[in-house]
């Protein structure tokens, strides 16, 4: 993927994206400022959520092996990855042990996060995805571009035309008379992955929390396809990132109320499930349970950084972020998109690496809607600065950039009052050659140039740049005979 400069660029000059973008993201925006609305004690349980998983951060050695006994106890099998090729191999030897060519998902962030589905297929086993959403970017060849609303940049014409063309391929044909009403098109997608359900001997899940002290995972959802996931199968992988453990029952309740009203705008989820290993004659009989690392450690150990691992994936701040909503989450690179990604995509791959995950940090313009809507408290804008400090220094030992050069030299000629005055008196000559391209008043009377050739046409494309001062300050100053 390109820096997100390049690819934002392509998706500003989307009319069409950027339509369905604002439909969507303010569709979600009003029916959660609304549920949110009628909760009294909304700011109370986004401190309890903040205080909680603090408190799973800072003990999170403790609480892993709490987990792991209770799971082990009834006995689900627990995996340690480190990383998302360990992961993957861990989930693709379970396939192959049960001879199985084939799985169904539960939405999941993480499984998307290590590449499971492209793992398991150079095993030979194919993945279907079974939430609606997924399942049309999985047709379409697709990637996700929101956290909750994975095919969210598109429209109801352009998955009816999806259906059309790839489900006849994946095994079921859709319809020839399908219409894009969403009732035809949930209607559709249920026919093609109802055979799927009742045929899949092994299911994939991840987990929204998982509850330490009785090892019971908990998956939240709003359509049903993941309690088919989680009873029918014989087998049952879930991989889950070791940070979203909660200690106690008393803990998930509080995460039931912030969840569903910061993700789909809802009092409650239609589904929560919960299970806790595996039960004689009920539901799948042998569970596995993969707790991934792959980089939350090294974001564990950035005293500032850490505070992301909080996330509970609501994506109440992609919904209120102007650049997301402008952009959409393809330009992100990554399957975490948004204000959240621009953190945790540094922060588990670590500054330095490459070119566009370094360019996350500077993917916003610290507005702060982002640290209002999250309902843990994940401060954002604070964690984007501190990684633009380190992506700064992880490039010191490069040549000097442009942008790097310009603040030096206005270190050293604001250093000295001799040399800021000299300059000064170069400004009655800049406003004389500048204005040349033009000159413009603003509202309130305030003068900006016109388009300037390049490099001064890299600002003022796109943004007003004010006239350069006749006199300076201090020339005024002396004209009114002060000194």
């Amino acid at each position: 993927m390109p820096a997100f400069p390049e690819a934002a660029r392509g998706a500003l000059a989307d009319s069409q994206l950027r339509r369905n973008l604002a439909h969507a993201t303010g569709t979600i925006r009003a029916k959660r400022a609304a549920v949110v609305g009628e909760v009294d004690e909304w700011e109370e349980l986004r401190l309890a959520g903040e205080a909680i998983k603090d408190n799973v951060l800072h003990r999170l050695d403790e609480h892993l092996l709490t987990l792991e006994t209770a799971l082990q106890e009834r006995g689900a099998v627990v995996h340690w990855a480190r990383d998302a090729a360990e992961a993957c191999e861990i989930v693709a030897k379970i396939a192959k042990r049960h001879e199985v060519d084939e799985v169904v998902k539960v939405k999941s962030m993480a499984t998307q996060e290590i590449g499971l589905n492209e793992a398991l297929a150079e095993h030979g086993v194919t993945a279907w995805e079974t939430d609606l959403a997924e399942l049309i970017v999985q047709l379409g060849d697709d990637l996700p571009s929101h956290i909750l609303v994975p095919a969210i940049h598109r429209n109801r014409a352009e998955i009816r035309e999806i259906f059309r063309a790839k489900m006849a391929a994946a095994g079921r044909p859709a319809p020839e008379n399908l219409s894009d009403e969403p009732a035809e098109l949930a209607g559709a997608a249920r026919l093609h992955l109802r055979e799927k359900f009742l045929r899949a001997r092994m299911a994939i899940s991840g987990a929204n929390f998982a509850v330490a002290e009785s090892g019971t995972l908990v998956v939240v959802e709003s359509e049903g396809n993941g309690r088919m996931c989680l009873t029918l199968p014989e087998v049952l992988v879930s991989v889950v990132g070791i940070e979203k453990i909660v200690p106690t029952w008393a803990d998930l309740d509080v995460f039931l109320q912030l969840l569903p009203r910061s993700s789909t705008g809802e009092r409650m989820n239609p589904y929560t499930s919960t299970w806790s290993g595996s039960t004689p004659g009920d539901g799948p009989q042998e569970t596995h349970v993969v707790l991934l690392d792959n980089g939350r450690t090294r974001a564990l150990a950035d005293e500032v950084g850490r505070q992301a691992l909080r996330c509970i994936r609501c994506s109440a701040c992609l919904n209120v972020c102007p650049v997301y909503e402008r952009t959409g989450g393809h330009a992100y690179g990554s399957v975490y998109p948004g204000p959240i990604g621009a953190i945790l995509n540094p922060l588990l791959k670590g500054v330095g690496v490459d070119e566009q995950t370094d360019s996350l940090p500077y993917a916003s313009s610290l507005c702060g809607a982002c640290f209002d809507a999250c309902p843990v408290r994940i401060d954002i804008p604070e964690v984007l600065v501190h990684l633009r400090s380190k992506v700064v220094d992880a490039h010191r030992a490069g040549p000097p950039k442009p942008e790097a050069l310009a603040m030096k030299s206005a270190s050293w000629m604001f250093a000295d009052a001799r040399r800021l005055s000299f300059a000064e008196r170069g400004l009655g000559v800049a406003n004389k050659v500048l204005t040349r391209f033009g000159r413009r008043v603003l509202p309130g009377g305030r003068r900006a140039l016109g388009r300037l050739p390049w490099p001064g046409s890299l600002w003022t494309n796109a943004r007003d740049m004010p006239a350069p001062p006749v006199e300076s300050f201090r020339a005024w100053w002396r004209k009114g005979g002060r000194k």
